[in-house]
């Protein structure tokens, strides 16, 4: 009895040895998916993009529902404009305003108050030729002692008074004509630039709380309700964009030197079309545990490296989440 069940013992034991050492080629077979040819599995991921407002505010519309399809240019949301709105305004306003005082010191006094000083001037030469004159008329009776030394100095005084007064007119009306110094022109041309500095940025920050979309694309989701208070930075809509995904695939450590970046897969999916193909982007410089979405009995392997690929742009519209099987890697990127 004893040798009988040291014989069935024995029999277990080489059993499992057997079976132990044929791990290793249970691990190398763990992609080949049931045939000769190795299949490594993997799903198509999508990229979308979350569109979401820089400040708070209300959400007073949202054009879009979730499944729906925009198309490039399209209004997504729109957030309360009030206060933006009139930002836009003040800051086109302040523009105007200095825009104005600059052009104002290009074209110095204004033609109504030249002919002011102008005709000042005249008037004042009027007075000076009779004031000279005098003068001479002074100069030849002091000569002949029929008028006074006082009478002729006065006479002089006057006429030295005149010109001085002439003489500053005219340097007025010069300066009328002219526009302002150029450090003045400068700083004037400054805060024209900065105010229009300021007129973009308001436009901008109404312009992005009325965002349109970037692309052709689908409306994955939407976050916010019509009334709905939206915190600044929260996403309103996400967007998945036309061949804006990627495929997602799983190498085991023995294989992983067949995946190079550039280099070109043939892949396959679930009634999809044959031969199509993508480019790798991404490996992993790490392995990981086998994903749970692809672990099964023919997928087993426990350290597998991840490889990202982008599909070709001009083939179908692959939807996220769909599984798919990379079947060969193309030598050279020809088929």
């Amino acid at each position: 009895m004893k040798l009988a069940l040291l014989i069935a013992v024995v029999a277990v034991a080489g059993t499992v040895l057997a079976t132990n050492n044929n791990v290793g080629g249970q691990l190398l077979a763990a992609f080949h998916h049931g045939s000769t040819a190795p299949h490594y599995l993997g799903y198509v991921e999508g990229e979308t993009t979350l569109v979401a407002p820089p400040i708070a505010g209300r959400l007073v519309s949202r054009p879009v529902e979730r499944g729906g399809r925009v198309k490039k240019g399209d209004r997504l949301y729109v957030i309360d404009t009030s206060q933006a709105e009139a930002e836009v305004a003040r800051a086109a306003a302040t523009l105007t305003e200095f825009q104005a005082r600059h052009d104002n010191l290009l074209t110095g006094k204004r033609s109504e108050e030249q002919d002011v000083v102008r005709a000042q001037r005249r008037e004042l030469e009027a007075g000076l030729t009779l004031a000279e004159q005098e003068l001479k008329r002074q100069t030849d009776l002091t000569a002949k002692n029929y008028s006074t030394r006082q009478s002729y100095d006065q006479a002089v005084e006057k006429v030295a008074e005149l010109r001085a007064r002439a003489a500053a007119l005219a340097a007025k009306e010069r300066a009328g004509d002219l526009a302002a110094r150029e450090s003045e022109i400068a700083a004037a041309a400054a805060l024209i630039e900065q105010n229009q500095a300021m007129l973009a940025r308001a436009k901008t920050r109404l312009a992005d709380l009325m965002p349109v979309a970037p692309e052709d694309a689908l409306v994955e989701n939407t976050f916010f309700n019509v009334g709905e208070w939206v915190p600044a930075g929260s996403a309103v809509v996400s967007l998945l964009p036309d061949f804006r995904v990627k495929l997602r695939f799983f190498l085991p450590e023995t294989d992983v030197a067949k995946a190079r970046a550039g280099g070109r897969v043939r892949f396959t999916c679930d009634g999809c079309p044959p031969d199509l193909v993508a480019t790798i982007s991404f490996v992993s410089p790490r392995a990981e545990y086998t994903p749970p979405v692809i672990y099964s009995q023919s997928a087993r392997a426990k350290l597998v490296f991840m490889i990202e690929a982008r599909p070709e742009p001009t083939q179908l519209l692959l939807q996220p989440g769909l599984p798919i099987a990379v079947e060969e890697f193309m030598a050279d990127g020809k088929s």
